[in-house]
């Protein structure tokens, strides 16, 4: 069975040239001027530019990445998602061709050529005429597999600027340009240490769309883009269109920690829980006075570092987490979520008290401490995965802890092949049935954490009653006391 749906590559010949956004921008003008339902994808590990991604199309945005996944897996979820709209919109990540090496492994052009996917190459203009030929003329020829099928050209400076570009692309290069944005439009997405503010820490999200689809609307061929994504090769089924068969445990309720603070979620991970059974239930570390009663915790990451005090001030919440923790709830932690389980953060001369399950504190530092992809061996007991499994991350974090500690001391699940982790080699601290760590794990290239994860639920409602009445039994933990850190 062939799927043919519309799908379009929005890339650029380095990071900053503007493409998320033209990216976002063209979502929200195909959604609002030509009624489009188009499902938004992000290639690469990135959260925040897919959070803009979402807003703009109002349809969940998905990951695409050649490294965390295997062909057959990013085919599959290509096709399943993007059946559920008119068609395909993704983001490429840094340049076209840029990969893990001088091949341009895992790059954004070889992603276009397993999805057999056109490509609109958003150009910055900035200070170049003639020239810009010669790099789109490179492109074309450095893949000739890579179906590079026209150009946006960004921060054009004027209509002598613009007049000189298109033709020296259209004459040399054969390849239409289908969109010109004037220098002056103006950049009302701010920035911070992690690239764009996300959404859910912007203001007038509304506004910001609005402005970006208008200028889209004014500035682009929306009619053409469609056409040139409309005429994407067939795409064949890659599982014959059989939804694999996933074990379900009965219903499980997993509490996710979401809000301004934490809100670096996968929804493919989210998927892959209810998926397998789970009820998920949302809970907010500045709204909630008490740990509800789950039979897991999800905790994802994001940015606590910019709302210290308000964690720190929700004192009965973080308390009561600990002590859901102690009596054995199974808690799977990403980067933000290993900062809130620490003893505590230190910024600018202030100390801020988290939920105090590890021992160690946090600091920021002004450069990433760990920046990447990361492949990691389970090499020790912990609540989710099976010693022995390799596992693919990624992590972006500036913070760091502040002891000195390492795995001869200290516990850690996963030892690095490639990355940095909590200390250098090492990451996934656990405690009792808590794993955390600094690298994301996406649950389409590990499939075996959405069943850990559904696993440990199930075990801990079945013992709940018991677990209530005695806490303190090492029959009601996954694995002894002795493999966690002692209690802060």
């Amino acid at each position: 069975m062939d799927f043919n749906r519309p799908r379009l590559i929005i890339a650029a010949l380095r990071g900053g040239a503007g493409k998320t956004f033209v990216s976002l921008g063209l979502a929200a003008a195909w959604k609002r001027h030509l009624g489009l339902h188009v499902i938004p994808f992000k290639k690469g590990p990135d959260y925040i530019d897919a959070g803009w991604l979402s807003a703009a199309a109002g349809h969940p945005c998905y990951n695409l990445d050649p490294f965390l996944m295997r062909p057959e897996q990013i085919l599959h979820s290509f096709v399943r998602r993007s059946g559920e709209g008119d068609g395909g919109l993704i983001e490429g990540n840094r340049g076209l061709y840029d990969g893990v090496d001088a091949k341009g492994s895992f790059s954004t052009a070889e992603l276009s050529k397993l999805l057999r996917c056109p490509v609109v190459i958003v150009l910055d203009a900035t200070k170049v005429t003639r020239t810009a030929a010669a790099l789109i003329l490179g492109c074309r020829q450095l893949d000739p597999e890579v179906n590079i099928a026209g150009v946006i050209l960004n921060r054009v400076a004027g209509k002598r600027h613009e007049k000189v570009l298109r033709e020296s692309i259209e004459q040399y290069c054969r390849v239409p340009v289908l969109g010109v944005i004037p220098r002056e439009s103006g950049d009302i997405f701010p920035e911070r240490h992690l690239g764009l503010v996300p959404p859910q820490e912007t203001e007038d999200i509304a506004g910001a769309l609005a402005f970006s689809a208008s200028m889209m609307r004014n500035c682009l061929d929306l009619e053409a883009l469609w056409e040139i994504a409309s005429s994407a090769c067939p795409l064949g089924w890659p599982l014959s269109g059989i939804e694999p068969e996933r074990p379900r445990t009965g219903p499980v309720e997993i509490g996710i920690i979401r809000d301004a603070a934490f809100q670096f979620y996968y929804p493919e991970n989210l998927e892959a829980l209810v998926d397998r059974g789970a009820v998920l239930k949302e809970i907010s570390s500045f709204e909630t006075a008490q740990m509800p009663a789950v039979d897991a915790l999800y905790i994802g990451g994001g940015f606590p570092e910019t709302h210290l005090e308000r964690l720190s001030a929700n004192q009965g919440f973080r308390e009561s987490v600990k002590l859901a923790i102690e009596a054995g709830l199974p808690v799977y932690a990403e980067c933000g979520g290993l900062m809130f389980l620490s003893h505590g953060i230190r910024s600018r001369n202030s100390f801020y008290p988290m939920v105090g399950i590890f021992p160690f504190e946090i600091i920021l530092g002004p450069k990433p401490q760990g920046h990447g992809y990361t492949i990691m061996e389970c090499v020790n007991p912990n609540p989710f995965f099976k010693e022995g499994t390799i596992i693919r991350g990624h992590e972006f974090h500036y913070s760091r802890i502040v002891e000195k500690i390492g795995p001869e001391s200290h516990p850690f699940a996963f030892k690095l092949e490639k990355g940095h982790g909590i200390v250098a080699g090492w990451d996934g601290a656990c405690y009792k049935n808590v794993l955390a760590g600094y690298s994301h794990i996406h649950a389409v290239g590990n499939e075996s954490w959405a069943n850990g994860m559904i696993a440990a639920a199930a075990s801990y409602r079945r013992n709940r009653n018991v677990m209530s009445a005695d806490s303190g039994r090492d029959s009601d933990r996954v694995f002894p006391e002795s493999h966690g850190y002692p209690t802060v």
